[in-house]
């Protein structure tokens, strides 16, 4: 089990991109935790929430499919370096402004839309270059998973060290310790020893090669489903955690440290789901995992929203962590490992574009709806939103099944007709 469980580890490079990465996502976890803490406390927003996603991860839509075209065309190792180097400085930025104690939305706001930028062209180098750091191809699924695994844990760890950190010591310590979490990633990728770059030429420029990654997508159904399913989820389900800083503050008449628990149950609901997907043997159903999971995701969001007992509340949400994390993890995995090396960079660029792009634009339709109709009732909403794509996902994998079968009909027919 454990051997199963943690087989990419065999591979040197993984290892340090693990370790390194593994601490720097416990500290933009905290980050994460601190600027929704501080949003909130200012406006008492729920829209502003909404607001703080959307300026956070709308211009990695616009500017990732830029972000996949730069990773197929250079060093996706010095492209990585530099996104780092670049978030350390973000985030520095960021701790300066508020140990100032003199800043205001709309300059937290303008920080986020930097990183948001960075992450644009971060993603999908570092998802690519994953491929290279693993030796043997068939653990890339495996890689894959402990990746979620690594993003959830910290998911679990950063916000519930925010809370405390931000009642005991202020916000501006979340931000310094976030910047300081840094200097793990970028040391762990100066150890490692990948093979060397080799470089292609280019016939076409980046606007056609743009173009080429999305006719392969065309050409490729499966892989086209996988990001429309995945950008329905994100527009519609994902933004429900927007929501929680209400939750923590309104409906169990909590404090920081509250907003960092119910965050971390979220994070240990989707490490579980995690390490149940790199617990999978190779050749695994991944895509009836995905659907299965959807399902979980919806009942966990719908059971949540309306509860008033915290105990409870902290088991439903953890329900939904776990059916979370495989909107993110599978559908990056049924990608990864049936795309062409070539346009690895700029299929990634379109995942991302779907997962970056439909979030902010659903926080903010969620925040707008909120004030319609209740927080309570539209996290409900979301829930059977995702109830509903589950369902899509079955109709989808009922027709491919049936396709499989008239297929294998007429190879039998025209066995027995020879």
């Amino acid at each position: 089990m454990t051997i199963t469980t943690f087989r990419a580890f065999k591979s040197r490079n993984y290892r340090l991109y693990f370790t390194g990465q593994s601490a720097s996502l416990i500290g933009t976890w905290m980050q994460k935790t601190a600027v929704s803490w501080v949003i909130y406390t200012l406006t008492h927003s729920t829209f502003m929430l909404g607001l703080t996603l959307f300026a956070s991860q709308f211009p990695s839509f616009l500017f990732s499919i830029f972000g996949g075209v730069v990773s197929d065309r250079y060093n996706r190792f010095r492209v990585l370096m530099i996104t780092q180097v670049a978030s350390m400085i973000q985030a520095i930025l960021l701790t300066i402004l508020i140990f100032m104690k003199h800043y205001q939305v709309w300059e937290i706001l303008s920080l986020s839309v930097l990183l948001g930028v960075i992450n644009a062209f971060d993603v999908p180098a570092r998802q690519s270059l994953v491929y290279e750091m693993v030796d043997d191809k068939k653990d890339l699924p495996n890689a894959l998973a402990l990746n979620s695994s690594m993003v959830n844990l910290s998911r679990l760890i950063g916000p519930a060290l925010a809370g405390i950190v931000l009642e005991r010591f202020g916000d501006g310590t979340c931000f310094l310790l976030n910047a300081f979490s840094f200097m793990a990633v970028i040391g762990s990728l100066l150890m490692m020893r990948l093979p060397k770059y080799i470089k292609t030429v280019h016939k076409k420029n980046a606007y056609g090669e743009l173009k080429e990654g999305f006719s392969y997508i065309k050409r490729t159904p499966s892989i086209a489903f996988v990001i429309i399913m995945l950008a329905l989820i994100s527009l519609l389900v994902l933004p429900f955690s927007t929501l929680i800083p209400y939750y923590a503050k309104d409906v169990f008449k909590g404090t920081a440290s509250t907003f960092g628990v119910i965050d971390s149950f979220i994070g240990l609901g989707a490490f579980s789901g995690a390490i149940f997907l790199a617990s999978q043997k190779t050749g695994a159903n991944l895509r009836k995992i995905l659907f299965i999971n959807t399902l979980v995701f919806g009942t966990g969001l719908i059971l949540f929203s309306h509860e008033s007992s915290y105990p409870l509340a902290l088991i439903f949400v953890t329900i939904a962590g776990f059916g979370m994390m495989s909107q993110i993890t599978v559908s990056n995995t049924l990608i990864q490992t049936t795309v062409a090396e070539n346009m690895r960079g700029r299929v990634i660029s379109f995942y991302a574009m779907a997962f970056f792009g439909m979030q902010p634009l659903g926080g903010l339709l969620v925040g707008s709806i909120s004030k319609w109709i209740g927080t309570t009732d539209t996290l409900m909403g979301e829930g059977v939103a995702a109830l509903l794509i589950g369902l899509l996902h079955w109709r989808y994998l009922h027709r491919q099944k049936l396709k499989a079968q008239h297929k294998l009909k007429i190879q039998q027919s025209e066995i027995q007709v020879v």
